[in-house]
């Protein structure tokens, strides 16, 4: 079982379905992470299987997708316009926390 900072818990998760009321892009990020964890980094998925591991219609799965993507949560990469994108979640509050560590130094 994937494990996860406490600030997917008790900010994002927060901030995601209640502030901007989008509970989908959570749990999209959530299943993201949990694939990224599991396997070797990125993870290769269409919209169509992502939607049906998540529950949710393709077409939600895609805003939900694009919403990740504005927050800048995820990363997505392709070889073309066709090609099934391949997904690197992020963690901002992990690298502002280095950057700021760095600095310290």
């Amino acid at each position: 079982m994937p494990v996860f900072d406490d600030y997917v818990i008790n900010a994002l998760m927060r901030d995601l379905v209640g502030h901007d009321r989008k509970p989908v892009s959570f749990l999209i990020y959530l299943w993201l992470a949990a694939g990224q964890a599991r396997g070797d980094g990125a993870v290769r998925v269409s919209y169509q299987e992502l939607a049906e591991s998540v529950g949710v219609s393709k077409s939600s799965a895609q805003a939900a997708v694009r919403w990740l993507l504005r927050r800048k949560l995820i990363t997505a990469s392709s070889q073309s316009v066709t090609a099934t994108p391949c997904y690197t979640v992020r963690s901002p509050w992990r690298e502002a926390a280095q950057r700021l560590a760095g600095r310290g130094q």
